[in-house]
This record gives C-alpha cells, structure tokens and sequence, in this order.
C-alpha cells in the first residue's frame, strides 16, 4: 500500500494539491428572426421558406404562415446573432429571386430572465 492510501486518501505531508479553476461560459445573446406581411409574396412561398430554412414542419409553417397573414408578423426562430442574420440573408436572397418583397427582421430576444451565476 502506498502513504496515500494509508492516510485515508490525504495527500503526504509536504505534497501539494493543485486546485482547478472552472470558467463558466454565457450563452450568447438571442435574436428573434421575425417575417413580416406584405400584399405580394405568396402565403405557398412563405410556407416552402419556413420548411427549408427554419425546419418546419408543413402544418407549423401553415399556422406561421396565416399568423404573419393575419398578425401582420411572426416569430420565425431564435437563435444566436450570427446565425439568425444569416437566415435573414438566405430567405431575403430566394425572395428576391421571385420578385417578391418579404421582409425579414432580426431583433433581440429580451426574455426579461437573466441567467444565475
């Protein structure tokens, strides 16, 4: 047996323990990427964006969809900055494509909770 075991898993006299210092990470800040409603880009567009880009399912899309109708706009996703401006670009590019107007907003998500340390 070693002096380690023999002394109730104490370290020997003289060792010295090294401490480990964690760093506690934050979560990035979140943004709401929100679709707004126009007269011109079709309800079947806005559907197929939220299903390739946001990973809808067709009957969420749907309801998303005839909520920016009805709403005048929707929350499409939260995400982190760099991620929620790059599906802004993407749906915006596409929309583009097919000559219709969609406009797509990213703003901060302040859910009022702050994180406990």
């Amino acid at each position: 047996m070693s002096e380690k075991d023999t002394n109730g898993g104490q370290p020997r006299r003289g060792e010295k323990t090294d401490t480990i210092t964690r760093r506690r990470l934050k979560r990035p800040p979140l943004y709401r990427v929100i679709f707004h409603n126009d007269d011109y880009t079709t309800r079947d567009f806005v559907v197929m964006a939220l299903m390739r880009y946001f990973h809808k399912s067709h009957a969420e899309a749907n309801t998303l969809m005839l909520q920016v109708h009805t709403q005048g706009k929707g929350i499409a996703g939260i995400f982190p900055y760099d991620i929620a401006t790059s599906k802004k670009a993407q749906v915006e590019s596409e929309a583009r494509e097919y000559e219709f107007p969609l406009r797509v907003t990213v703003e901060p998500e302040d859910s009022g909770k702050e994180e406990d340390e």
